[in-house]
């Protein structure tokens, strides 16, 4: 893999960090600004809309712009959002600076992987997108029990502020390592954009990111209160199980990429039938020490095991023209899920459900991520079928004459 490809990751692991610690930090920020647990967790809802929101607005914007300085770009408002998350003083200008964060995370990995897959041969494109959103997993095992700890000894701010320096570290090292455009960009059709990014496929590919990922977080947005007020682990045992989950997303992440590359469309359905089954028996682990630190092990490989797979599959259907608008749409997809399981996770609390129905009601959610990717294999196969005979019966009328 070329090291350019690596100078991306760098960029992934700091966007990886300021969006995960949060979710080890719920417990200081609910108390810290006087608001609920479940509110505390509409921040991790509103960074995850934020990045729907953000990623079709910058790609748009900074379509005509060389890649190199959209990604360079992009990292400073990420430097500038969470110095900004830093000083907040009140729950809403947090969550106005969590949002302003999210505005450059779908894009920054949504041009990545275009870049990215045009560094590699095309047999290796799942695996390049893979090394790059090693980035977000190596953020889960370092940055996210370190931000954790660090949160919960010196104060919430003072994570936000780490993350604030991972960002110029980062901001350095793509402008040292990731070369400039070969050549100016191809203006851009916003119009062909959109078009390609409303065909049926791309369509369906993206719904099937959103409720695959919805299961996850579902799950995760809650993960600190699962493990100990269920669990039964003391706060401070939470950030080194965080790091059990970070190996698990590391994991998961490799494995997908290398599947994707050998067979891309059963890989995203077995993903997330592990996926499913992983949130389903979790209902009765987490009633366990060793069996929920096994678990929040195996979520994180199930849960990553599908990222790869899932961006490459909406790259594909992309075909071409609206590649880096589907890809940076299928990140706000991801983070669409996150929004969508951080607010079920809720649901289910103030429904009464109690945190232990948390994991059943999050393992229907990949469940019916895996009809609506069915339903689009067999569109595909159909779609293949009539091309099939429409070259047989061009072939036959150029015989004919």
């Amino acid at each position: 893999m070329p090291l350019a490809l690596y100078a991306l990751t760098a960029g992934a692991f700091g966007i990886g960090v300021t969006e995960f610690v949060i979710m080890g930090l719920l417990l200081d920020v609910s108390g810290d600004l006087g608001v609920s647990l479940s509110a505390a967790g509409l921040l991790i809802s509103g960074y995850a809309l934020g990045v729907v929101a953000g990623a079709p607005l910058m790609t748009t914007l900074t379509g005509r712009w060389p890649r190199k300085q959209v990604l360079l770009g992009l990292m400073v408002i990420f430097i500038l959002g969470n110095a900004a998350c830093a000083l907040a003083p009140t729950y809403a200008t947090l969550m106005a600076a969590r949002v302003l964060t999210a505005f450059a995370h779908g894009t920054f990995f949504g041009v990545g992987s275009v870049v990215a897959t045009g560094l590699v041969a095309p047999e290796r494109k799942a695996s390049a997108i893979a090394v790059m959103f090693t980035g977000l997993t190596v953020a889960n095992i370092l940055g996210v029990p370190f931000g954790t700890w660090l949160g919960q000894s010196m104060g919430w701010r003072a994570s936000f502020w780490a993350v604030t320096v991972v960002g110029v570290v980062a901001l350095a090292v793509i402008a040292a390592f990731v070369p400039r455009d070969s050549e100016p960009p191809a203006a851009s059709d916003w119009r062909a954009d959109v078009r390609a990014l409303l065909r049926g496929p791309v369509l369906l590919g993206l719904l099937t990111t959103v409720l695959g990922f919805a299961g996850v977080f579902t799950v995760f947005t809650y993960v600190a209160p699962l493990l100990t007020q269920v669990a039964g682990f003391s706060e401070a045992a939470v950030s080194p199980i965080l790091l059990v989950f970070g190996v698990g997303l590391v994991a998961g992440n490799l494995i997908g990429g290398r599947l994707a590359d050998w067979r891309l469309g059963p890989t995203i359905l077995g993903s997330l039938l592990v996926l499913a089954l992983v949130l389903g028996l979790m209902t009765f682990a987490v009633h366990d020490k060793l069996l929920a630190v096994l678990f929040v092990g195996l979520l994180g490989a199930a849960g990553f095991a599908t990222v790869s797979p899932l961006q490459l599959w909406v790259l594909e259907k992309a075909e071409g023209a609206g590649q880096s608008l589907a890809a940076s749409i299928n990140i706000g997809a991801f983070n669409l899920g996150n929004a969508l399981g951080a607010w079920l996770g809720g649901a289910v609390l103030d429904q009464g459900l109690g945190l232990g129905a948390v994991p059943w009601v999050a393992a229907l959610v990949p469940l019916s991520a895996i009809l609506v990717a069915l339903w689009s294999l067999r569109l595909d196969a159909r779609q293949r079928r009539v091309r099939l005979r429409t070259d047989s019966v061009e072939a036959v009328r150029h015989a004919g004459a």
